[in-house]
């Protein structure tokens, strides 16, 4: 499995944060969890993270990417992933765990 960590390349940050969101849908799937949508940038200015919920069940989560730590946009994600779903305690530690290993090669940006 290829590692995710963003290109210094201008344009690879969406293709990342595309990467990102499809590894952690399926985690989210593996472990019981509908994975919500994912955009960028979220409406609201100034926001690093919006949650809207759809008439349909369904969830979106929009993340801010310029301007962030790679790290920082993918915890927003998984925090977002978390929120969209009616998860606590140690069911939502089993799947924090699982989400952050879906992404965990992504962590690391080369110099």
């Amino acid at each position: 499995m290829r590692a995710l960590a963003p290109s210094p390349l201008a344009g690879a940050a969406s293709i990342d944060f595309a990467r990102a969101a499809r590894r952690l849908s399926d985690a989210a799937r593996a472990v019981g969890l509908t994975p919500p949508d994912f955009r960028s940038p979220p409406a609201a200015p100034g926001a690093r993270r919006t949650l809207r919920r759809r008439p349909d069940g369904g969830a979106v989560v929009a993340v801010r990417l310029r301007g962030r730590p790679w790290p920082a946009v993918l915890a927003d994600m998984i925090d977002g992933v978390l929120a969209a779903n009616p998860v606590d305690g140690p069911a939502a530690d089993v799947a924090r765990d699982a989400l952050w290993k879906a992404v965990e090669a992504s962590t690391s940006v080369a110099a």
